[in-house]
């Protein structure tokens, strides 16, 4: 069996929640008309036939792309599937708006292709109400939301293969205020509810400051409080804007300070940035990883966007204007001040170190795709966290003092991501603008928050970390 050090066992314990800070909201937010959630995913199509190879994904998109064992040996997850350790006996909800119809299939095609096994249950469920008819025209509405989906699926089966996966579809209504976030709620309270699930993966998010008030925000944070009692992980990305994000709903003006997104910086959510992977064709690292930021890269921008001007193309990370700083960060009080800072933890994202999908949703050519975002980031670790269940034998709940208490203890689990930031660049109605983030460092940083994963290690680490307060 893997070596299971006990000096981590327990250490989150005392943590969780103080004087109920983790359930309470904080400082107001500038008032907007309407808000509107968003995928966190860059898609481009690739092959109509077979996958790239990282030669044929260089040439055409000036960018690395990688297929799930390069993923896998990167994390070094194989020497806990060789001890039994994939997921098995749990379940990771994926939460996305519209879905796919074709994601069943494209599933079976992505699994042949790259060996993998079916997940031993897939299952589609929409709990707060029937789906419109899919709308092969809306690129930004189903279309979006489907490459979403199928980038979700893929990869975090591609992690954890033994999991069982349960896709919660939500059928958003484009109307004005909090558009599609009380449909979340009412689908993530009815997993929540009826016990579908460990461990909860969201790739979505609004602008903070985009919410007509912090108490609208604290009006659909019931599924979050419901997932905090009753045991059930939730993560979610933080952007993929870099240091800022959206100001409006069409998502076509960014902010020129900044700005996080929500639910991320939920005190009781675990926030996924991205990271820069750098892999030989083995899996192996050519270099260490580093905070994703593609912003600046002309090469790859007008390979893959068609222009070579700075954009805000990195992961978010940075300090709430909603809540405060929650209990488990505060041994690291001198970076997040009196906020909520995220990213807690950081996976692969970033463009320049591309994942390919499988997708033939009505709408966009059958083929292979190449995705990128902080949408990567978090069903990458919801596999993580599915593993860490099953070596628990129960679900581990909110992770957030574990992973600050790993990080503090210097966990050889959690690896230290110490070059890059996520400050971003950007023309906007014909002025350049720069909006200065956050760098990477030794420890917490506001870019990659403790760092990332080593499986083998800190799936156990974790396991014990988190899992000793309660048996169910």
């Amino acid at each position: 069996m893997l070596h299971r050090s006990r000096r981590y066992l327990g250490m989150a314990g005392a943590v969780a929640l103080a004087g109920g800070s983790l359930l309470a909201g904080g400082a107001p937010v500038a008032a907007t008309a309407n808000i509107a959630i968003a995928p966190m995913v860059v898609a481009k199509f690739a092959s109509a036939t077979q996958p790239l190879t990282q030669q044929q994904c260089e040439m055409q998109f000036a960018a690395e792309c990688y297929v799930p064992a390069q993923v896998q040996t990167a994390y070094n997850t194989q020497p806990l599937y060789n001890e039994g350790i994939n997921g098995k006996g749990q379940t990771i909800v994926i939460v996305d708006s519209f879905g796919s119809p074709t994601i069943q299939a494209d599933l079976a095609t992505f699994d042949a292709e790259f060996g993998l096994p079916a997940p031993p249950s897939f299952k589609m469920i929409h709990p707060a109400g029937m789906l419109p008819p899919w709308d092969p025209t809306d690129a930004n509405g189903d279309v979006g939301w489907a490459e979403e989906t199928t980038l979700d699926v893929e990869w975090s089966h591609a992690m954890a293969p033994g999991a069982n996966i349960l896709l919660v579809e939500t059928p958003v209504a484009e109307t004005e205020g909090t558009v599609g976030f009380p449909q979340i709620v009412k689908a993530e309270n009815y997993v929540i509810n009826h016990h579908l699930g460990q461990v909860i993966t969201q790739s979505f998010g609004a602008t903070e400051q985009t919410f007509p008030s912090a108490a609208s925000i604290g009006a659909l944070r019931s599924a979050y409080i419901n997932a905090f009692r009753n045991h059930v992980t939730v993560l979610a990305a933080t952007g993929d804007a870099g240091a800022t994000d959206d100001s409006n709903a069409a998502g076509t003006l960014l902010y020129t300070h900044p700005a996080v997104d929500w639910p991320s910086t939920d005190p009781l959510v675990t926030a996924v940035g991205g990271t820069l992977l750098s892999l030989l064709p083995d899996g192996q690292r050519a270099q260490q990883d580093t905070v994703w930021n593609d912003g600046y890269k002309s090469e790859f921008l007008n390979a893959f966007t068609g222009s070579p001007e700075p954009q805000a193309l990195a992961t978010g990370g940075g300090k709430s204007v909603v809540f405060g700083r929650p209990s488990y960060q505060d041994g690291v009080a001198d970076i997040v001040g009196d906020q909520r800072g995220v990213p807690d933890i950081a996976m692969s994202g970033a463009c320049t170190g591309l994942v390919n999908v499988y997708l033939s949703t009505p709408g966009v050519p059958p083929g292979w795709y190449v995705i990128c975002g902080t949408s990567e980031a978090s069903p990458l670790f919801a596999g993580i966290v599915a593993m860490a269940d099953q070596v628990a034998g129960h679900s581990l709940g909110l992770i957030n003092p574990a992973l600050y208490a790993l990080s503090a203890a210097h966990a050889p689990g959690l690896v230290d991501v110490t070059k890059g930031n996520n400050t971003v660049s950007f023309i906007q109605n014909n002025t350049y603008y720069t909006v200065h983030g956050y760098s990477a460092g030794p420890g917490y940083d506001l870019a990659s928050g403790v760092g990332t994963v080593n499986a083998a290690l800190f799936v156990p680490e974790l396991a014990q970390a988190a899992g000793g307060g309660h048996g169910g």
